[in-house]
């Protein structure tokens, strides 16, 4: 007796001071007793005193697990120590990970780390032994390679697949890219401009098209729609530098959003318009500015003032995704529509993008893959100049009408019925390239003082709290994508802040939309592998530069509108792709997921519809496709106030308004787990006092730190 006590006090004294005590290989008295494995476990510190399938001594199994202090957030429960958890796999006869275990507290030092690891390697021929013997419980059924070995095998195994390891703080539910370039690299200023070339290329659709649907729609000529190119190239570029700078300070493009496309088509297409002749587009571009002011100077007040950080709490991404998703279905009834003015244009663009997107997007030439990353201009290319040669060889030349001025043909009977096909086919429409000045500024108040009237400022307000949720979905994309953890509530709030400011100047410049991070840069991300600041700034750069040049938004407003409406319903499909893929952060298979989105889908496309109705008239005066855009005037809201009527008729007959409104409510209303409802998991702002180095990708730049020392609710 004296003998076993005084070599288990040995083993106890070595185990306290570091030292690694010799091993008892594990001999069975009787038969497999999980009991009997359970203490020599213990004895030897091989692995955790709590094996998998077997409940913890003292835990009723019926407990509800709210009553478990569980960690969704770490993944782990609290109070407890963790290590990766490794269980044998009987058909590849190594290793696998098992996400995390509790193990018993033998100190915080990497010493005892390491030899908890040493114990493990010195016990695989044990292991080994008794499963020759006959001995194993039935799961340990091959030999263990080493674990460094694994490690290595596991890492070549990632690499050939394409993705970095998995995020363990969310679970395995995603696999993050392999980024080529990360966020703050500097491979050189020659790979720089081309990544920031590459990037704003393969955005190309969402940052010009938008030009091309309002400014036809406001009355305004050739050369108005290239200066508001030429504009909403200068704000792009100005936005997304004071973004990756002083917002987020992700490598996020900031651009005209369509968030803000159909409450501004909404309300050129208000009653007080429809019939005015003279200066229609600088009153209604006057008008969208004001509102777009007063919407972006709420949102900025939002972010800033942290209430943003407490509505984080409440948006998830049950809500964030059919609300994304409505905003690209919001245009369903413009898209097609207007695209089909000249199918033959339309349809083999259409089918072209799909095509590189779909079937050749996994070629690569010269190590590059072209059609997936310039799927959109290189297409867009091809059909122009395919219109060009059907234009030159006189495919749209009908006799006694002529091509250059395609309106006044209205006005004779034998032309009106080619006036359509002439203006949506015809390559040589435009007359901007002949009007446009080489050079030419633009700058702020270019087409008057804004004006500012309560109902369109009601609802800008609504629609930037759109666009913020928007973003949100964006910011928690991207970092997941680009492998960062994600920013804090207080980061997010700094970012919707600058987000409100910079729509403030895109309202000051009169680009007709507000500026918002774009949702498209996610595909683009994925698309090209680079998430770099430096390449983004030096790409916003370049479209400054270019803004300068009036011949470059001369040539982009050139373009046929068939064909602009034919990349246009790509893009809005990809908005709404998007969006529904924020719910892979769910548990997709959930019915009371299911059931929120599909009733959020169903009801912001059904409502809208019953409002779009009461305009019995319009269709004398606006052609089909913006019918459904001219509600605010004559909806079924009837009150006292005629300024509350037209908020009211408007809002509700936004699809994406009333997508969030339903979807918020549910969300929030119907009991639902963490888990269950994909709750967004941010950073916590003590994570910067443990590790300073953590968020340092989020970090302002020192100078402009000091600034924002005085509170907390920005992330400085």
């Amino acid at each position: 007796m004296e003998g076993g006590s005084n070599s288990k006090m040995k083993e106890r004294v070595d185990k306290q001071n570091g030292l690694n005590p010799k091993i008892e290989p594990f001999v069975p008295k009787k038969g497999h007793d999980p009991r009997e494995l359970k203490s020599w476990a213990k004895r030897t510190g091989f692995v955790s005193t709590t094996f998998s399938g077997e409940p913890e001594r003292g835990r009723d199994l019926n407990v509800s697990n709210d009553n478990v202090g569980f960690d969704l957030e770490r993944g782990v429960a609290k109070n407890e120590t963790v290590s990766p958890k490794i269980e044998l796999d009987p058909i590849l006869g190594r290793a696998r990970n098992r996400g995390v275990e509790i193990e018993p507290v033998l100190g915080s030092n990497r010493r005892e780390r390491g030899e908890n690891l040493g114990r493990r390697i010195e016990m695989e021929p044990i292991l080994r032994a008794h499963n020759e013997n006959g001995n194993g419980n039935g799961h340990i059924v091959q030999e263990v390679a080493p674990v460094t070995e694994l490690r290595k095998d596991d890492s070549n195994v990632d690499e050939e697949e394409g993705h970095d390891n998995e995020d363990s703080g969310y679970g395995g539910w995603h696999k993050s890219p392999r980024i080529k370039c990360g966020l703050r690299e500097n491979p050189g200023l020659v790979p720089l401009m081309y990544y920031g070339l590459q990037h704003y290329l393969s955005l190309a659709g969402s940052l010009i098209f938008i030009p091309l649907i309002i400014v036809p729609t406001m009355g305004g000529s050739d050369k108005d729609m290239a200066n508001v190119v030429s504009t909403m190239l200068l704000v792009s570029g100005l936005t997304t530098i004071l973004h990756t700078y002083f917002g987020t300070r992700l490598p996020l493009v900031q651009g005209s959003s369509f968030v803000y496309l159909a409450p501004a088509l909404v309300i050129m297409n208000s009653e007080e318009y429809r019939n005015l002749a003279e200066h229609k587009f600088r009153y209604i571009m006057k008008e969208l500015q004001g509102a777009i002011i007063v919407g972006s100077i709420f949102q900025s007040f939002l972010g800033y003032s942290g209430l943003m950080s407490l509505l984080l709490r409440l948006i998830n991404p049950v809500v964030v995704a059919p609300t994304v998703a409505a905003v690209g279905l919001a245009f369903f009834s413009y898209g097609f529509p207007q695209a089909g003015g000249c199918v033959e244009i339309s349809l083999p663009q259409i089918l072209l993008i799909l095509i590189f997107t779909l079937y050749l997007g996994g070629i690569s030439i010269f190590g590059l893959r072209i059609f997936r990353i310039y799927a959109v201009p290189v297409s867009v290319i091809i059909i122009w100049a395919y219109a060009f040669f059907l234009t030159a060889g006189g495919a749209y030349n009908f006799k006694g009408c002529s091509p250059d001025i395609p309106n006044s043909n209205i006005l004779i009977d034998a032309c009106r019925k080619h006036a359509d096909t002439m203006r949506h086919c015809r390559t040589d429409v435009s007359n901007a390239m002949r009007t446009a000045a080489w050079v030419r500024i633009p700058y702020p108040f270019q087409w008057g003082i804004p004006t500012f009237r309560l109902r369109t400022s009601i609802i800008m307000v609504i629609v930037s709290l759109v666009a913020s949720i928007d973003s949100i979905g964006s910011y928690h994309s991207a970092a997941i994508r680009m492998n960062l953890k994600p920013p804090t509530p207080g980061i997010v709030s700094r970012g919707i802040g600058l987000e409100g400011f910079c729509s403030v100047l895109a309202g000051l410049w009169g680009t007709g939309t507000g500026s918002t991070t774009l949702t498209e840069n996610i595909h683009t991300i994925n698309a090209t592998k680079v998430a770099n600041r430096r390449a983004v700034q030096l790409g916003a750069a370049l479209l400054i530069l270019f803004s300068f040049v009036g011949k470059i938004g001369a040539i982009l407003a050139s373009i046929p509108q068939a064909l602009a409406a034919a990349v246009l319903c790509f893009i809005w499909a990809l908005i709404v792709a998007l969006g529904l893929s924020t719910l892979q952060y769910t548990q997709n298979a959930s019915s009371r997921n299911i059931i929120i989105v599909g009733a959020s889908l169903f009801f912001g496309l059904s409502v809208p519809a019953y409002f779009q109705q009461y305009a019995p008239e319009t269709g004398l005066i606006l052609p089909g496709y913006l019918i459904p855009f001219a509600a605010a005037s004559n909806g079924p809201v009837h009150t006292g106030n005629a300024q509350f009527n037209f908020a009211m008729n408007a809002l509700m007959s936004l699809n994406m308004v009333v997508t969030l409104l339903v979807a918020f409510i549910l969300d929030n209303t119907v009991p639902g787990s963490r888990q269950e409802r994909g709750v967004y998991v941010w950073s916590k702002a003590e994570d910067i006092m443990t590790d300073p180095s953590a968020l340092l990708d989020y970090s302002l730049p020192s100078r402009v730190a000091r600034c924002f020392h005085w509170t907390k609710c920005v992330g400085s």
